[in-house]
């Protein structure tokens, strides 16, 4: 890629971040282009849809989580590994605005071929892999499904998304979660 070009893309990146923070993920593309000074046509070159511009933005985000994932399989308690996990995912998944619709969305068989799509199936494996290593250990219940497990937590997120402390929120809706995600 050209060092213009690169710019380009990096300035795209950083402002569609700073947009889809203050006005969700449905901030305005045309808008995003004028911010960063360049012309529709370089946005949608780089980015030929919405979901290619909200992967790149999310994309450290999700290295993050996976990589996250993948340290806690070596944590000594299968179930506080998933909890702490969780958590992770859910303290920055209100931001943007709208992040876990999406990825609700993006679970969906329709976006397969999208970043998006492999992201929300790279993150609904990782969360599998905590998942069963606490229902073998007896400690989480053996019939949730990673794909449900990951559906409500990004339900969670949504509700946390309209709430004055969503933090807050969010931690007391994992703890009644995991009231009755536990085994026995």
């Amino acid at each position: 890629m050209r060092a213009d070009a690169r710019r380009n893309y990096e300035r795209l990146v950083t402002t569609a971040r700073t947009a889809f923070t203050e006005h969700g993920t449905g901030a305005s593309l045309d808008d995003i282009a004028k911010r960063a000074g360049v012309g529709s046509g370089t946005l949608y070159r780089h980015f030929p849809t919405r979901d290619a511009l909200l992967h790149a933005v999310l994309r450290e985000r999700i290295d993050g989580l996976l990589g996250h994932a993948e340290a806690l399989l070596a944590e000594p308690d299968p179930e506080a590994a998933l909890g702490r996990w969780l958590r992770t995912y859910l303290a920055g998944a209100a931001t943007p605005r709208g992040t876990c619709t999406l990825i609700i969305e993006a679970m969906g068989a329709e976006w397969a071929d999208t970043g998006l799509g492999a992201a929300a199936t790279a993150i609904r494996a990782a969360l599998g892999r905590l998942l069963e290593r606490a229902q073998l250990a007896g400690a989480v219940r053996a019939e949730i499904d990673p794909g449900d497990l990951l559906r409500l937590a990004n339900a969670i997120g949504v509700a946390s998304e309209r709430t004055p402390d969503p933090g807050g929120y969010a931690d007391r809706m994992l703890a009644l979660l995991f009231g009755g995600l536990r085994a026995g």
